[in-house]
């Protein structure tokens, strides 16, 4: 994945701070502070899943976009590989408790069915990535490794897209339960569009097989 200058990962890092930011202050009202977010009343109910995705999702994002950098691979290999081991438990834990959220948290007014379902097949979607990630580096498919992780990574990131999909798409079409599933989804889509884009013009270079530990050490696995 050609994808080596500081540019992209300074870019990622400005786009997280989207979800960095709500996500702290989020946690700063749950531990009694101000006010500050739109109400949440199933989230003010049982917090700790919400404090859970927050808290493995805010370092995921972070960290995540560091791996992209050719510069701190080649310079640290062995902190890329060790903040490889420490992300994706990380990005398992902001997965799996966004698919608890979804399933068992539900709004006064009732459960937007399209977006459960939308937030169901992202949420999923990024854990099988993940799984799929480890596994193809435990044989030794590191371009594969690289592309399932950056999938997860692209869905792990949706919060940032969807802060301005979501603000266009209903200051365009109004805000409803379609346009809530739409908009939301289409940030996720967005995410993945480039980030297929970015794996797909990636010329192989060698076959896994025949990779060696400078190349594994070179090649981009965004979180491993």
């Amino acid at each position: 994945m050609n994808l080596s200058t500081w540019r992209v990962s300074a870019g990622l890092v400005a786009l997280s701070a989207i979800p960095v930011v709500s996500g702290t202050l989020r946690i700063v009202e749950l531990a009694g502070g101000p006010v500050t977010m739109p109400d949440k009343p199933a989230l003010l109910d049982s917090p700790a899943a919400v404090v859970v995705h927050i808290v493995s999702a805010i370092p995921f994002v972070l960290l995540g976009a560091l791996q992209f950098s050719a510069g701190v691979r080649r310079r640290w290999p062995r902190w890329h590989r060790r903040a490889g081991r420490l992300l994706v438990p990380l990005g398992l834990t902001a997965a799996l408790s966004a698919l608890w959220m979804n399933q068992f948290y539900v709004e006064p007014a009732g459960r937007n069915e399209l977006l459960y379902v939308v937030r169901l097949l992202f949420g999923s979607l990024m854990l099988w990535s993940l799984v799929l990630g480890v596994r193809a580096v435990r044989r030794r498919d590191f371009r594969a490794h690289g592309a399932w992780l950056t999938r997860a990574y692209a869905i792990g990131l949706g919060a940032g897209t969807q802060a301005f999909t979501l603000g266009i798409g209903q200051g365009v079409f109004g805000t409803t339960d379609l346009t809530t599933a739409v908009f939301q989804g289409l940030g996720w889509a967005v995410n993945l569009a480039v980030a297929e884009w970015a794996i797909r013009r990636s010329p192989a270079r060698h076959h896994p097989s025949t990779r060696t530990k400078e190349d594994h050490d070179h090649h981009i696995h965004p979180v491993g």
